[in-house]
């Protein structure tokens, strides 16, 4: 059925479709209406057999999930930003305890400066904890993965995260179909988990592993991931068949076929992408796009294939790695080993800056042209930034950096 709703309202309840045991709540913006979403549907008896536990913290959060799912329970949290970063030791552990939690990451940006709006530094700083990294372009992909992220997680006894945009789509109100309870129960088993806490049948879960077996259980968590990238297309072909829309999978490709200048991105901003490649097509560029969905695993060999044809590519990065670039950029090279095409950085949208059609345009006739830098930053305040520099060189107790861009953005705007 379709409604006009909040992109957190439908994500919660997607969750609560998936007939969650266990939801550990911790809020921190701009996930907390998908947590207060779940926790109400609780109250109001809509949703039934399931102990919503608010903590203290998003290091609890996480902390209770694991124990819950280690008890049998299937097992839902959300968090963004730092709250990810305080539970980063717990993340880990759900992983390497192959823990099938499902958590929602309301992608924010990560302070200093203190910043609530969206990137991708939070859910990239935890790309390699070993959790499946889902990407949504749009809340209706956003309502969808989070359905296939508990079939995945369950098959494969590993743990997933569904990272959506915060503010851009957690609270975007647009059309959806959600589906019905009895569409949900036929596509998702019940929970049978492989391991659980039974004094029934006791044993350790968590022991110390010593050198003599510590590179195996790691690359038995490697191989997880492998079986993830046949995993993940096929559980979308099966959502597809049951729900008569195609959604999930590993990459989405547009007008990829012959063009000369492919964009690579995650998330909403690809939506934005695809709408200057409509223009720009209408211009006779040879320009397509490639939506990665799943980033862990990272798909080299079909984002390989979809690349083929380009001889340049274009990465547009809602992260910063200081000093290198940009992640994303980074694997889409791995991708393209031994290829001719030219891979080309553009950080964009860093703290939520907006990511402007003429601005994106701009860039991607640059890139036809060979005319861009290897590392760009799109609509950065060069002026702003030679005066900090300059500041900074003839002020010895120049200050924090932060407070001091904010005032010169209020000279250069005089």
């Amino acid at each position: 059925m379709h409604h006009q709703i909040e992109g957190s309202e439908a994500v919660a309840r997607a969750v609560a479709l998936c007939r969650p045991e266990v939801v550990c709540a911790y809020p921190i913006t701009p996930q907390t209406h998908i947590v207060e979403g779940v926790g109400a549907l609780v109250k109001k008896g809509q949703l039934t057999d399931c102990e919503f536990i608010n903590v203290e913290s998003e290091f609890a959060a996480l902390s209770v999930a694991i124990g819950a799912s280690a008890a049998g329970a299937r097992t839902y949290t959300a968090t963004a930003s730092q709250g990810l970063l305080f539970m980063a030791e717990a993340v880990y552990n759900a992983a390497g305890l192959g823990l099938p939690i499902v958590m929602t990451i309301g992608n924010r940006a990560i302070g200093a400066p203190i910043n609530i709006w969206n990137d991708h530094s939070d859910s990239m700083s935890m790309r390699d904890a070993g959790w499946i990294q889902l990407y949504a372009e749009t809340n209706q992909e956003a309502v969808d993965l989070h359905i296939q992220a508990f079939r995945l997680a369950e098959e494969l006894s590993c743990p997933v995260m569904v990272c959506m945009d915060g503010f851009i789509l957690t609270h975007a109100y647009e059309r959806i179909d959600l589906p019905s309870q009895q569409e949900v129960d036929a596509f998702l088993p019940r929970f049978e988990p492989v391991q659980v806490l039974d004094p029934a049948h006791p044993y350790s879960i968590g022991a110390m592993v010593g050198p003599e077996a510590f590179t195996e259980v790691r690359y038995l968590a490697h191989d997880k991931q492998v079986q993830a990238l046949q995993l993940i297309p096929e559980i979308g072909q099966v959502f597809s068949e049951v729900f008569g829309r195609a959604s999930g999978g590993l990459i989405h490709e547009y007008k990829s076929d012959g063009a000369e200048t492919i964009v690579v991105a995650l998330g909403s901003v690809n939506g934005t992408i695809k709408e200057v490649i409509d223009v720009m097509r209408g211009d006779g560029l040879a320009i397509g796009s490639v939506s990665i969905c799943s980033f862990r695993p990272f798909p080299l060999d079909e984002l390989r294939d979809a690349l083929k044809s380009a001889k340049r590519v274009v990465v547009i990065e809602k992260n910063l790695a200081p000093g290198l670039g940009g992640v994303l950029a980074s694997n889409v090279r791995m991708a393209l080993r031994g290829a001719t095409a030219t891979v080309y950085t553009v950080i964009a949208g860093l703290g939520g800056r907006p990511i402007l059609m003429n601005s994106l345009h701009d860039v991607f006739i640059a890139a036809s042209e060979d005319k861009l830098t290897d590392v760009q930053f799109l609509d950065l305040n060069q002026a702003v930034v030679d005066l900090e520099l300059e500041r900074a060189r003839t002020t010895r107790h120049s200050g924090p950096t932060a407070e001091s861009i904010l005032r010169q953005n209020a000279k250069v705007g005089e």
